[in-house]
């Protein structure tokens, strides 16, 4: 619990990554949502919609130690430009920030922001949005290769089919039941989008790469996470 701690917040300690910190991933996640729809609560009582929205985009870069906005902003530099294999990992693990990378985190933080302010603050939704990217990062360790040998995340990787098929299938199971207590339909499906889009970065990275980096859980994580708010935030 501490070494999935220590990887997916600046909390916990320096510890050493292992494969039995992948099963605490969605429970992390989990009780980051809880601590963000706390957060979403109390600033709502003091600010107008757009502000706790704000407040919320910044205590969740806080509790990840900014670590998926970096990911996302390393893969996106990898991934979307043409270039070769080798060059897109090269590009992945400089920490420069380039074109695509800044055009692909002011997108997204800018759409969770707009997603968070169209909605009425929930203490179910953020859980189950943050559970099920956990997941989704839980279930890649599990079931796609690594892309770079010697890597940080390489020390989470533990293959099994069966392994990845029920940690996917609990935190699912978690994340949808969450989803519907929040708000039923729009709930399921959010959680429903979050998995799917974080599966979507993921199958890039495959196709590109030939597998995950830890800059690509962090990318899936993200945009799982705003696709899951912004079908959230839709008219129903």
């Amino acid at each position: 619990m501490r070494r999935a701690i220590s990887f997916l917040t600046p909390l916990g300690g320096p510890s050493i990554p292992s494969p039995a910190a992948v099963a605490w991933f969605p429970l992390v996640g989990l009780a980051i949502g809880l601590a963000l729809s706390g957060v979403w609560w109390l600033a709502s009582e003091a600010w107008p919609a757009p502000v706790a929205a704000a407040l919320v985009v910044g205590a969740d870069l806080v509790l990840t130690g900014l670590l998926h906005l970096d990911g996302l902003v390393d893969a996106a530099d990898g991934l979307l430009p043409p270039l070769d294999r080798q060059r897109r990992l090269d590009v992945m693990a400089d920490p420069a920030a380039g074109a695509f990378g800044v055009g692909a985190a002011v997108t997204v933080l800018l759409l969770r922001w707009a997603a968070l302010a169209a909605l009425a603050p929930s203490a179910l939704l953020l859980p189950a949005l943050w559970c099920a990217s956990r997941t989704a990062m839980a279930v890649t360790t599990r079931a796609v290769p690594y892309a770079r040998p010697g890597g940080l995340a390489e020390s989470f990787r533990s293959p099994g089919t069966s392994k990845a098929v029920t940690l996917g299938a609990i935190g699912a199971v978690v994340a949808v039941v969450l989803g519907i207590l929040a708000s039923g339909l729009g709930g399921f499906v959010a959680v429903v989008a979050c998995l799917l889009l974080a599966g979507v970065v993921v199958a890039l990275a495959v196709r590109r790469v030939g597998g995950f980096t830890g800059d690509v859980l962090g990318a899936a994580g993200m945009v799982g996470e705003t696709a899951g708010l912004l079908v959230a935030a839709a008219r129903w």
